[in-house]
């Protein structure tokens, strides 16, 4: 059985700040895989007459979110840290609340992952101060995209929610 130190990766970063940066990382990616499940149920359940549209939607979304899972897991890796081992450790992690509804109405799931990409693109700018401040640029250039792309899932949901 492999101990911490096994798998201890050489970094540049002070011992403190990349724990920090881990930290925070796990929580993001935590709540990516959270968000991206929630995404494929209601990607799975969505009804109605704007099926389709959000049925595509919601796939897109998710693919685009679980591709960011493992770019997210390898910055921890490289900032000589461990990262997250199985569901029971997201769920130790996660901020993003599930959603185990029967049935959710297809305008709530909208609204509700909206929220939830809103709450992950705050996630990433209090990540990106923290990475900063430890000095981890490259990290500090991923969280960029990284919000980029949650501030346009945000929009697109918002968009589509909206009625008239």
């Amino acid at each position: 059985m492999a101990t911490d130190a096994a798998l201890k990766t050489p970094t540049d970063l002070k011992s403190n700040a990349a724990k920090t940066v881990a930290e925070a990382l796990n929580t993001i990616l935590a709540d990516s895989y959270a968000l991206y499940f929630k995404t494929k149920n209601f990607h799975w359940h969505v009804s109605g007459p704007h099926f389709r549209d959000y049925h595509l939607l919601l796939d897109e979304q998710a693919a685009q979110i679980l591709a960011t899972t493992d770019d997210i897991a390898e910055r921890v890796r490289k900032t000589g840290n461990t990262t997250l081992r199985s569901i029971g450790d997201i769920a130790r992690h996660q901020t993003i609340k599930d959603n185990d509804e029967d049935y959710v109405a297809p305008g709530a799931m909208l609204t509700e992952l909206r929220e939830d990409n809103l709450k992950l693109i705050a996630a990433l700018r209090e990540a990106k101060d923290i990475v900063d401040e430890a000095k981890d640029n490259a990290t500090s250039g991923i969280l960029d995209d990284w919000t980029d792309q949650a501030e346009q899932r945000a929009w697109f949901l918002f968009e589509a929610s909206r009625k008239g």
